[in-house]
């Protein structure tokens, strides 16, 4: 069943307008204007209401690097959101890097919703989720606050030290956080036979290990698939792939893991969007997910 999915209540996130290779989006009470790729068409609301609205501006030196512009410089370089459910609460802190990034991406609350209604749901009393990939960690908080023993993996220390930052941020404990190349965690707990009863990944296009591996989507996810779905708990589990590569489509993921896991049951697969609040709607990369229990 192919799905569009979009967050829609998460007060401390909205994003108001996107056009032209901008994104007008608000975090908290503080709203940016931020590069764009795949906003391809005109915006919606006017030049002058954009800049009435916003209090910092990404302004890029190249594709991916910049320097953030102030209205005012008292605005803050840091600063906490909140996102809850009707299962639970985090809290995360955002912060202006060189990368245009702010430390989320709003898009996967869909996602972090699944995860929680999901593990809620699963009969084992503390059920083991691996997060790859796993970036500041908002979908290990999630996962960690609904119940579960949580593993984060990602291959830069800084952003693991931000996601422990978040865990204590959000009154949590105890997730393990592991920094290292995913291909080669997989493989390691492949040998030692372990097994979870949730998956999460949401791999990057292009990435790099700590000790210099090369992570390109297109050459290394299938091999991710076949090795990742080997650690499932056969009777009670579930997988969320993520994919923001321009190229991949809702078909290719679901090859992907009709390939890997040809017995997979429930499998959903579709596009994640944010709607803005000036009607139009901004396409944020493709997803698969499959569960032994019905949300």
């Amino acid at each position: 069943m192919i799905q569009l999915l979009t967050p829609t209540h998460w007060k401390d996130y909205e994003l108001i307008d996107c056009g032209d290779f901008e994104k007008l989006e608000r975090f908290g009470n503080i709203v940016i204007i931020r590069p764009e790729p795949q906003a391809v068409w005109s915006k919606q609301l006017s030049q002058g209401e954009w800049q009435r609205l916003y209090h910092i501006k990404f302004k890029g030196r190249s594709a991916t690097s910049g320097e953030w512009l102030k209205k005012n410089p008292a605005t803050p370089d840091r600063w906490h959101i909140e996102y809850k459910n009707s299962e639970v609460a985090i809290r995360l802190r955002l912060a202006l890097t060189s990368f245009k990034h702010v430390g989320v991406f709003p898009e996967q609350a869909v996602n972090w919703d699944h995860i929680s209604q999901t593990l809620k749901k699963f009969k084992t009393p503390e059920p083991k989720v691996l997060n790859l990939f796993a970036y500041t960690g908002g979908a290990s908080l999630i996962a960690q606050a609904a119940g579960a023993d949580t593993t984060h993996v990602d291959s830069i220390k800084q952003v693991v030290n931000w996601a422990n930052e978040n865990q204590e941020l959000s009154g949590l404990n105890n997730i393990r956080w592991v920094v290292e190349d995913a291909l080669k965690f997989v493989k390691r707990e492949l040998k030692r036979g372990k097994k979870y009863h949730g998956i999460i990944l949401d791999p990057p296009a292009f990435g790099h290990g700590p000790n210099g591996e090369k992570w390109k989507l297109e050459d290394n996810i299938n091999e991710m698939m076949r090795d990742v779905v080997q650690l499932l708990d056969p009777e009670e589990h579930f997988l969320i792939l993520n994919t923001y590569s321009l190229g991949f489509s809702s078909v290719i993921v679901e090859n992907l893991i009709k390939g890997a896991y040809p017995q997979v049951q429930s499998l959903e697969t579709g596009e994640l969007y944010l709607q803005a609040t000036s009607g139009v709607k901004l396409p944020l990369g493709v997803f698969g997910k499959f569960s032994t229990v019905k949300v």
